[in-house]
């Protein structure tokens, strides 16, 4: 997920490839857009260093809480002023690629849930504001901005303290947000408590998000996304398959709520788990008529790591262990699609972007929406997903304005 923000006069180092994980929150390049993720301060601290010099029109602007439980009392109140449009809508698609395969394609547009917190941001969010009261650096910033909760953002690099801030940083800015640069070998032992209790040390009393938003609490959030699809989508319409990009794996662990089970014993079976490859993704789709059976509306969930490596299983698995006690749903995960990396782009993948946007009149966010429907649309022109199957993209994002 990883990648570093572009240098000044255009020029963008080499992208890296970390695992995302655990507690902190960096803002990652992803070009031509941005995501981002955060740390949020529910109190004010201890005297802290001046501001950078980007940030401190703004800062005199940011209204902090004046106590804990001044913080948490205002902001658990106001959190459900904000009025997210739930259920997000569910869109049928009329897609010529899928249809010559005898397939269904929705969009289930979580994009349009709220205008400052879009998508999986507010169903990761939300369990966790609550729990601050008080995920993405940017929605974390307008959530603070909307709650009145002091936020800080701790971004990986310290050599970008220098640089002019890039569009994400400089909304998350205009939203309140204070910016920590941590220096690279910092951000690496971000998992360590000697590094979280050093920035407890400069800020005060603070509720730490993790990166990407993504943990038990933001999967018991994003089990709400399952329940709609399931609500919403008919057994009789065939087999059901969902696809979710995936950088954290916090949607993903939350989507899959419900055990599968081992219809030859009648308990819950617990797959086990790795990355799975091409081979695997066919034979999964060559069972998926047997594991709709019986299954009533309960989809099959592939996720589409927008990561190189293999480490995102067992991220997802520890997610749903922590938030449920054990693995949950039927899921997978493929990973053929990632393009090259986190914000890495293909020519191919361009091309499909443009060419569902002028087919559909939706701006794919290259980073993960895009690369999830090209993921999808491989494997239907495969016939890895079986005709009379109805499959459900997951737009957990809106593209980046141009």
């Amino acid at each position: 997920m990883p990648t570093r923000a572009p240098r000044p006069g255009g020029t963008r180092p080499r992208p890296t490839e970390r695992a995302p994980a655990s507690v902190l929150n960096a803002c990652r390049r992803a070009g031509p857009g941005w995501t981002d993720n955060g740390m949020v301060s529910s109190t004010p601290g201890p005297p802290q260093p001046p501001p950078h010099p980007h940030q401190a029109q703004a800062q005199a602007r940011a209204r902090g809480p004046r106590s804990a439980h001044a913080a948490g009392a205002g902001a658990g109140a106001r959190i459900d002023t904000l009025r997210p449009a739930l259920p997000s809508p569910l869109q049928a698609v009329a897609n010529a690629r899928f249809a010559r395969r005898g397939v269904r394609l929705l969009l289930k547009r979580d994009d349009l849930i709220h205008p400052d917190l879009p998508g999986n941001k507010w169903r990761k969010l939300e369990p966790n504001l609550r729990a601050a009261a008080a995920t993405g650096l940017r929605a974390t910033a307008a959530a603070g901005r909307l709650l009145g909760l002091a936020t800080i953002g701790v971004v990986r690099g310290d050599e970008l303290a220098d640089w002019p801030l890039n569009p994400v940083l400089a909304r998350c800015v205009a939203d309140g947000m204070r910016l920590h640069f941590l220096t690279r070998s910092a951000y690496r032992r971000k998992a360590e408590s000697e590094v979280r209790e050093a920035l407890r040390a400069r800020f005060g009393d603070c509720y730490v998000l993790p990166e990407g938003g993504s943990n038990a609490l933001a999967a018991t959030g994003c089990r709400t996304l399952g329940r709609e699809l399931r609500a919403a989508l008919d057994p009789a319409d065939g087999p059901h398959v969902v696809g979710v990009a995936c950088g954290t794996g916090g949607t993903l662990a939350g989507l899959a709520d419900h055990p599968t089970v081992d219809p030859a014993t009648g308990r819950t079976a617990v797959p086990p788990v790795g990355q799975s490859t091409g081979q695997s993704a066919q034979r999964s789709a060559e069972q998926a008529g047997e594991r709709a059976a019986g299954s009533g509306a309960r989809p099959r969930a592939i996720g589409f790591p927008v990561l190189r490596g293999d480490f995102l299983a067992a991220e997802v698995l520890a997610l749903q262990t922590e938030a449920f006690g054990a693995r949950v749903g039927d899921w997978e995960l493929d990973g053929r699609f990632h393009c090259g990396g986190y914000a890495r782009t293909t020519p191919e993948l361009d091309a499909f972007a443009a060419d569902f946007a002028d087919r559909h009149g939706l701006a794919l966010d290259r980073v993960y929406v895009a690369k999830l429907l090209y993921g999808l649309t491989s494997l239907i022109e495969a016939g890895a997903i079986a005709s009379g199957s109805t499959v459900t993209a997951i737009i957990t994002g809106p593209a980046p304005a141009p």
